[in-house]
């Protein structure tokens, strides 16, 4: 799983099995259609994975933070990962037996 920083300061989550060869391929514009439009991109963080599955499950997760929470993670800031979280507010319903 990697982190791009794109030119227009946007991140662009993805994940690969060759990141030096991904990343090159995101800079000459044959990546993804959002980093084609934000050239040139920079790689500011990776994780390696078990399996590309395993990957692309974490890729799937960091790209729904939120851009703060991704900026801890890029900068190491990990024990702010949690407060970062989005909230999550559980709705409750009651019934009243008449």
């Amino acid at each position: 799983m990697y982190i791009l920083k794109c030119n227009d300061d946007s991140y662009y989550v993805g994940s690969t099995t060759d990141l030096t060869r991904r990343v090159e391929q995101h800079n000459h514009g044959e990546g993804a259609e959002y980093t084609k439009k934000r050239l040139p991109v920079e790689l500011v963080y990776f994780e390696e994975c078990r399996n590309i599955k395993d990957a692309f499950l974490r890729e799937k997760q960091v790209q729904g933070w939120s851009r703060k929470k991704r900026e801890a993670l890029i900068s190491g800031k990990f024990d702010l990962l949690p407060s970062l979280s989005k909230s999550k507010t559980l709705v409750s319903t009651s019934s009243t037996n008449t």
